[in-house]
């Protein structure tokens, strides 16, 4: 265990030092203080996520006491209408929202990136074909249309994530074409060209770099929206299946006792998706700081 303990704490280590160099931020500025807040608070949730087991002894799908108790050193959260342990419920339900919020921005990302790569470095009738694509979908409601989708493929998280990925995949297109469409006049782009680079060389491993400050951004802003989508789509009972833990599934299913005085079978599930969502946002506000600054 000693041993276990001391490679983690390497592992850890060697992670911050890495996001320091990746994310290299001045020490007591703005965008380093929202940018580390919100690291802090999603790595958090990560590790809750991961160590589910070693931090509630409850299995969160079963009545382990009565129902409605109140927040206690038992159940720190409290129990819900079935008498589940809610703190067991949280800590495994941020399984749950991590799953599905990451498979869909990872979806949207392997899609949107290379479409406004291509779309935006060629030019033509396939950039203005995509184009029309995207901005339809992306002058839809974004909530309105994750609800149609996940309606029209039918109640799972992984289908959950597909409707929230096809989202998210016209910000990613259209905010790297746009770079794209600036970068590809660039000088070095020019010589690479004339050198007879290939062209997916030349996409790959010299325009897409320049294009990682924009995608970390978006990143971190459309999985603050991601969270609270799958929050949406859980409320409405289009991602999982009962009685697997999910934070807006416990908000939908807690809405009915609020009258009665069970504040805390809402108010902790409501909590989590708050303060997920904005440890992302923070992270987007952080990095759009930074990044705002050295253009200056």
């Amino acid at each position: 265990m000693e041993l276990a303990g001391k490679y983690l704490i390497k592992a850890l280590r060697g992670l911050g030092l890495r996001l320091s160099k990746l994310i290299k931020v001045k020490a007591g500025g703005r965008g380093a203080v929202m940018t580390y807040t919100g690291l802090g608070i999603c790595l958090a949730v990560i590790f809750m996520a991961i160590a589910a087991p070693l931090l509630t002894p409850y299995d969160p799908t079963v009545k382990v006491d009565e129902s409605f108790l109140p927040p206690s050193w038992e159940h720190p959260c409290g129990t819900n209408h079935i008498g589940q342990d809610l703190w067991s419920r949280i800590v495994y339900g941020a399984r749950t929202v991590l799953m599905v919020v990451s498979l869909a921005i990872a979806m949207s990302m392997a899609i949107g990136v290379p479409l406004g790569l291509f779309s935006g470095y060629h030019g033509g009738l396939l950039d203005r074909a995509l184009s029309m694509v995207m901005d339809a979908i992306y002058a839809f409601p974004s909530l309105v249309l994750a609800i149609a989708l996940a309606i029209a493929l039918g109640k799972s998280p992984i289908n959950a994530a597909i409707a929230i990925a096809v989202v998210y995949v016209p910000t990613y297109f259209r905010m790297v074409r746009g770079q794209v469409l600036k970068i590809k006049e660039e000088m070095f782009v020019l010589v690479n060209k004339a050198l007879g680079i290939p062209t997916k060389s030349l996409l790959f491993k010299h325009i897409l770099p320049h294009l990682i400050p924009t995608v970390m951004v978006v990143f971190s802003l459309s999985a603050a929206d991601a969270v609270l989508t799958e929050a949406a789509l859980s409320f409405l009972g289009l991602s999982i299946e009962p009685p697997t833990p999910d934070w807006g599934y416990d908000l939908y299913k807690g809405k009915g006792f609020i009258l009665s005085g069970y504040w805390h079978i809402i108010f902790f599930p409501g909590l989590m998706i708050t303060l997920l969502a904005m440890g992302f946002a923070l992270i987007c506000e952080g990095l759009s700081e930074k990044y705002r600054g050295e253009a200056v």
